[in-house]
């Protein structure tokens, strides 16, 4: 398993969820098994997300997607305020 965590400030919360919706079925189309969208209770205009694949190189062609045609397009991702942070993850006890 491998989670892709994004973290990046957002400019409206209802805009950034209804732009994160419409990419669904891409999130499905790249075996994404599950996500948690999480909010600082600090911070409601900074946004966490995981993404599990069920391996490293999953995660990585999701995240070039990203990168390359939803980041790079204001209209594709309107309340996004920053350059996302990334960062792919396992298990630490994850033997494979």
């Amino acid at each position: 398993m491998a989670t892709l965590r994004i973290e990046h400030p957002i400019t409206d919360y209802d805009t950034w969820r209804r732009a994160f919706d419409s990419f669904a079925a891409a999130r499905d189309r790249a075996g994404v098994q599950q996500h948690r969208i999480l909010r600082p209770i600090d911070d409601q205009r900074y946004v966490m997300v995981d993404l599990d694949f069920a391996n490293v190189p999953a995660a990585e062609q999701f995240l070039a997607f990203l990168r390359t045609s939803v980041w790079s397009d204001p209209g594709r991702a309107p309340a996004l305020a920053g350059t996302p942070q990334t960062r792919i993850l396992a298990p630490a006890d994850d033997n494979g």
